[in-house]
């Protein structure tokens, strides 16, 4: 985007002051067609979000993340360590997709979906609206002195916005651990599980921190999304804009008069009113053009919509648009780039709908125990010795579970466990195996058998082991 001859303010962030010290940003409460739209949006995926570690399929947390026992629910699929390269893809395919989204739209996911903008702009600045009035009521309480009313108003705030941060840290906890354990934590007490208690308060500073100190300087500083716009975004990507031709017209802008012609004057539409400014939740000036710290949460499209509106002026002077459709009036189309990012995607998405399709609900690992050879046995009997590992990646229990080896005729002995039995839901059985074999029906000193595993008559996983004999000399 076009952008004025002094760009020093690309020189800083609008959060820090000449001198280094923290900018406070006091944003103007947003009102407006897109605000509506994205509370709508917002609060369903609060909802979500809250809700998500609570709700089951098949027994199954629809979503949970417990790196510590490797556990993964995803949309009510369980994933195993086994099942790691499908993780992968899936973070693969999410990365494309933003990616994809980034170069079509912008920093859209920043002020739509980002849990950050949503808690911050939907709950807790709201909260500090209602408690603490607009933006001029802001900064007027900011600067007076520690008075009663001062006092009254932060502590109130304080006390709010650690409550709803112990909140989140609970169900950021129900995500790592699992809801059933969470609520069992929380029937028996925090006495009862300290190292909790201490996780959760660890948690809780953190979100306090972020959402009542460190605010919008997650989306300027720490976020690595933001920094993508420049690797990404092109002259053909959507974006929140400012229309300079239209708002600078031949010359500049200027105050807003009644009795003025100000198209005879040659002055833009632009007034110069600066509440594309105030609303900004980062302090930015979208005039400026497209910048790092725009999250594209439309704020300033709402305010400026509502500025031309009430001096009978054309809406859109700041809109979803191009920098090729302001400057040649041309219409959006799907670029080679952006093609090819749909191809992409469209084959990662296959891959992972066939892998998952192809996904067994047992996963069987038979490997040899480490240091045995054979046992020669009588009647030219080899005998191996094996360790097996069942995974049970369903929410029901598997019963009645054997082992039959199916390319050689053999015995297969299971050690100190009965021939038959029952891999519990989402647990993992262990044990230990012989395997005896005719050594005519060997060929050398290593072979390769193939073992099946049953719930009753019913075949439901194989899979393969060395097989050690003798060698042979012909």
């Amino acid at each position: 985007m076009e952008t004025p001859d002094n760009e020093t303010f690309r020189d800083s962030i609008g959060t820090v002051t000449k001198d280094g010290k923290r900018a406070w940003v006091f944003p103007k409460k947003p009102s407006g067609k897109f605000y509506k739209y994205r509370k709508y949006v917002s609060y369903a995926l609060l909802a979500f979000l809250l809700l998500a570690p609570f709700i089951k399929i098949n027994g199954n947390q629809f979503l949970m993340f417990n790196i510590l026992e490797r556990r993964f629910n995803i949309f009510g699929f369980p994933f195993w360590p086994q099942d790691f390269h499908l993780f992968v893809i899936s973070m693969i395919i999410g990365v494309v997709f933003v990616a994809l989204f980034t170069v079509v739209f912008g920093r859209i996911f920043c002020g739509w979906i980002c849990p950050q903008t949503i808690f911050m702009e939907m709950v807790f600045r709201r909260i500090e609206y209602w408690i603490e009035g607009d933006r001029g009521k802001q900064m007027r309480l900011a600067k007076q002195p520690w008075n009663a009313e001062k006092i009254r108003k932060k502590t109130l705030k304080t006390v709010i916005f650690v409550l709803i941060s112990f909140i989140i840290a609970n169900v950021f906890l129900a995500y790592l651990i699992g809801s059933d354990k969470l609520i069992s934590y929380i029937i028996d007490g925090p006495t009862e599980h300290l190292s909790t208690l201490i996780s959760l308060t660890i948690f809780t500073a953190v979100f306090y921190f972020v959402f009542a100190w460190f605010r919008e300087q997650v989306c300027i500083i720490a976020c690595p999304y933001g920094r993508l716009q420049g690797v990404l975004l092109d002259t053909k990507s959507i974006v929140v804009a400012y229309d300079h031709k239209r708002g600078e017209a031949e010359n500049g802008r200027k105050k807003f008069r009644k009795t003025e012609d100000r198209e005879a004057l040659g002055h833009g539409d632009c007034i110069d009113c600066m509440q594309c400014v105030n609303v900004c939740p980062t302090g930015i000036d979208i005039r400026n053009g497209t910048q790092l710290e725009c999250v594209n949460c439309t704020a300033c499209i709402d305010e400026c919509d509502h500025i031309m509106e009430s001096i009978s002026l054309p809406k859109g002077l700041i809109r979803y648009t191009s920098e090729e459709n302001i400057e040649k009036k041309t219409p959006f189309k799907l670029t080679p780039r952006i093609k090819g990012y749909i191809a992409v995607l469209a084959i990662l998405t296959g891959l992972l709908v066939g892998m998952l399709f192809l996904r067994n609900d047992v996963e069987a690992t038979i490997l040899r125990l480490p240091g045995q050879l054979y046992e020669h046995k009588e009647n030219n009997i080899i005998s191996n010795v094996f360790t097996y590992k069942l995974v049970n990646k369903t929410s029901k229990d598997i019963e009645s579970v054997s082992f039959k080896l199916l390319s050689h005729k053999g015995e297969l002995k299971l050690v100190a466990t009965n021939d038959h039995f029952v891999v519990p839901k989402q647990e993992i059985s262990k044990g230990t195996l012989f395997v005896e074999i005719n050594n005519s029906a060997l060929s050398g000193d290593r072979n390769k058998i193939k073992i099946g595993v049953y719930s009753g008559d019913k075949l439901i996983e194989t899979t393969t082991a060395n097989f050690l004999g003798p060698r042979s000399f012909k």
